[in-house]
């Protein structure tokens, strides 16, 4: 089976439309992701969820979730498991790994909408680009893995 590490912000969660709604809410608050609460309730992007339950349920990957930490909110790390649990339900909690370097995870895959900033690129395996022209959504990569 392959490892897939798969990104939270901005790759299962709307961390961005999130951010861009707080933003407009209050101008003045520089930094909405250190507001509590901004993790636990971000929106799952499309079709998100339905890939995770396909990884899940493939004989040929193993998917872990690998986020980066807040360093503008303590909460984060507690947030983002209440999401993940929220979302995409309990099994995917043992399946929660949270770490500002993501090169120090050996595995398969990284589907991140970054390429560099928290290790991306030193990772060891193959990085895809969420977002990105190749991986624009979860249906492009969903057809690249055949999930």
């Amino acid at each position: 089976m392959k490892t897939v590490f798969i990104d939270l912000d901005d790759v299962l969660a709307d961390y961005s439309g999130a951010f861009e709604q707080a933003l407009k809410k209050d101008p003045l608050q520089v930094y909405p992701q250190s507001q509590y609460g901004f993790f636990a309730h971000l929106p799952p992007l499309d079709g998100a969820v339905e890939a995770m339950e396909a990884l899940m349920a493939s004989k040929r990957y193993k998917p872990y979730i690998l986020t980066a930490p807040s360093v503008y909110n303590p909460m984060c790390y507690t947030e983002k498991r209440v999401w993940v649990e929220n979302v995409l339900g309990f099994d995917f909690v043992r399946r929660l790994i949270i770490s500002k370097d993501k090169s120090v995870m050996k595995g398969d895959i990284l589907i991140d909408d970054n390429t560099s900033g928290c290790g991306q690129e030193c990772f060891e395996g193959e990085l895809l680009n969420f977002g990105s022209e190749q991986y624009p959504d979860w249906v492009s990569i969903r057809s690249y893995l055949d999930v």
